[in-house]
């Protein structure tokens, strides 16, 4: 379980992607996007991740992160998180499922304004029986320079 309250809890910024996923505090509603609050806590001093489209980050352009590594025999493994995608135009939440030979398989796209307020998904996340894997959340930047996508509660059923 990761809620981002003192780091990243062992997921790991990938490097081959465009900027990095950041752990801020508090709202991001004074820049126009983003919650007012993190999920666990639901006050100002919780902590979540967030990616801002800006005019540094193009659209388009990917931030990501990625989970230590599952072992290929978990079977109903799932990950339960919440997301919040606020805004005119916001860009794209993309969860993989990532080997340890780099094959990735998309198990959810998100594009677009999904509401201001967090959202809860699970995804079924199963190792083939050949590779241990990782789950991998992509952030796409979008057009808009207030727009944000942020998770927060990034959990492993206790099947994994």
């Amino acid at each position: 379980h990761c809620n981002f309250e003192f780091d990243l809890c062992g997921w790991r910024q990938d490097e081959n992607d465009d900027f990095d996923w950041n752990i801020i505090t508090g709202s991001t509603t004074k820049m126009g996007t983003g919650p007012a609050t993190d999920h666990t806590l639901h006050e100002p001093s919780g902590h979540y991740i967030f990616i801002k489209s800006s005019f540094l980050q193009l659209p388009g352009r990917k931030a990501r992160i990625s989970s230590p590594v599952l072992s290929r025999r978990n079977k109903n493994c799932k990950i339960l998180f919440y997301y919040h995608m606020y805004g005119a135009h916001i860009g794209s939440l993309v969860v993989y499922q990532r080997t340890m030979r780099n094959h990735e398989k998309v198990i959810l796209t998100l594009t677009g304004n999904q509401g201001n307020f967090w959202q809860h998904k699970a995804l079924t996340v199963a190792g083939d029986g050949d590779e241990d894997f990782q789950v991998v959340f992509e952030g796409v930047a979008g057009k808009g320079p207030k727009d944000g996508i942020a998770l927060d509660d990034l959990t492993f059923s206790r099947e994994c």
